[in-house]
């Protein structure tokens, strides 16, 4: 799209955003030009071009953005932001552009998210500065669909001039490898998706490989030749838009890059319950046992996960069950502080890969096994403080019970008596006597 670049500069519109290649319409023909630019040429014709008549066949179908475009940055998603105004084109003050804003604009030239704003991170625009503040909600098509309202301070400082990092768009793909960083090489294209082909695989796929965040090539073989188009990279590209695009036939790629497999995982449990995560990491009691599991997505049957231990030569390899492996430590002491990883290796489309996990802090502490005895031990001794002042209170209350009911008896007895001797008082001696015989 290097070309493409330079159409749209040429003719003082913004960004190049797409470029196809329609049917001449029959009868019709026309001017081929095979064009070799750098994309910085003010003109087409500062490229090398080479001219030639053509009778029908097809002809390149341009779309640049026509009211904003990003200036001085390292390709076509990046750089500071202008605005065209009365066809003039004004940088935008960092203090009248905000994140919604830059969602427009990144959309409006056929990038992806934005992924960093900042003031005079592309230097400072030589024209003027657009005095206006934009108040886009983030879904409009064009970045003068917002409304705008006039800006408080009528001066942008220097070093304000903001400047806009797009991610790059997510059109292109490897497909048939197993792996989002292995296969044929496609790119979306007019509503479908198409293969890419090139006469010299190493660039294309070197570009690929960083566009789709897979680090470097690890080797490019011929794939199918099918409906697509030709591209032809210098290497140095972000992404495949900066590339110069033809629509011969050429050999389809298949590519592989070096972060084919994905990141595995790991893990620490225990069954005693001596494991606890702090702030630095996992905390493993001495003494406890505890395992380390390494496990990774099911892309690639078999390999094997090596255990690595940061600061010592010690390593633990098993192979990989059901897309994982679990080491077992029978007790923890201080030997096993420090930090793990688990490392991923398999070999797959006839070469050997690897991925290594985010590192597992340990640190062993001291066994709370006697904080747990004294705990216990006190919360014996309050018990028995209790038990033994409720038997202490209690004791002489049923003692005192006891005495209280001795004494009613004899007190009764006694009445009972004297209630006895007034009846034989009252009664004569006579009936006194009967009584006595009686008992």
């Amino acid at each position: 799209m290097r070309e493409t670049k330079v159409v749209c500069r040429e003719l003082d519109c913004g960004n190049p955003v797409a470029e196809s290649r329609p049917l001449v319409k029959e009868g019709r023909g026309g001017v081929r030009l095979e064009s070799s630019c750098n994309g910085h040429e003010s003109t087409l014709r500062q490229c090398v071009t080479k001219t030639y008549t053509c009778e029908g066949g097809y002809y390149h179908h341009v779309i640049c953005s026509e009211s904003v475009r990003l200036v001085d940055g390292a390709g076509l998603c990046s750089g500071r932001v202008e605005v065209k105004s009365n066809q003039s084109w004004a940088s935008v003050c960092e203090a009248d552009f905000d994140r919604q804003d830059a969602e427009v604009v990144c959309g409006e030239i056929g990038c992806g998210a934005p992924a960093a704003l900042q003031g005079g991170l592309y230097g400072e625009g030589e024209g003027q500065t657009w005095d206006k503040e934009f108040q886009c909600k983030g879904k409009e098509s064009l970045l003068l669909d917002c409304d705008t309202s006039d800006r408080e301070n009528n001066t942008c400082l220097p070093g304000n001039a903001v400047g806009l990092t797009c991610s790059e768009p997510d059109d292109v793909r490897l497909v048939g490898g197993g792996s989002r960083c292995a296969g044929g090489v496609e790119q979306y294209d007019q509503g479908e998706w198409r293969t890419v082909g090139d006469d010299y695989w190493g660039d294309v796929a070197v570009v690929e490989c960083r566009q789709l965040g897979c680090d470097s090539t690890v080797s490019v073989l011929p794939g199918n030749t099918t409906r697509g188009f030709g591209a032809s990279c210098s290497g140095s590209e972000p992404s495949l838009r900066g590339c110069w695009r033809g629509y011969d036939l050429l050999p389809g790629l298949t590519v592989i890059c070096s972060d084919l497999l994905v990141q595995p995982d790991i893990s620490l449990t225990d069954s005693m319950g001596g494991v606890s995560r702090g702030h630095q990491g996992f905390e493993m009691f001495r003494g406890y046992n505890f395992t380390i599991t390494c496990s990774t997505q099911p892309q690639y049957p078999g390999g094997s996960f090596l255990l690595m231990f940061t600061g010592s030569n010690r390593t633990q390899t098993q192979p990989a069950v059901n897309h994982s492996a679990a080491f077992l430590f029978p007790a923890a002491d201080d030997s096993h502080q420090g930090n793990y990883s688990c490392v991923y290796d398999n070999y797959v489309v006839s070469h050997n890969f690897s991925s290594e996990s985010e590192l597992l802090s340990l640190t062993v502490t001291a066994s709370p096994l006697p904080a747990f005895i004294i705990r216990h031990v006190v919360v014996l001794l309050i018990l028995l403080t209790a038990i033994t002042t409720s038997y202490l209170y209690y004791k002489p209350t049923r003692r005192q019970k006891r005495v209280n009911r001795v004494s009613s008896m004899d007190l009764y007895v006694n009445a009972m008596e004297m209630v006895s001797l007034s009846s034989r008082a009252e009664a004569g001696p006579g009936e006194a006597r009967a009584a006595q015989g009686t008992e």
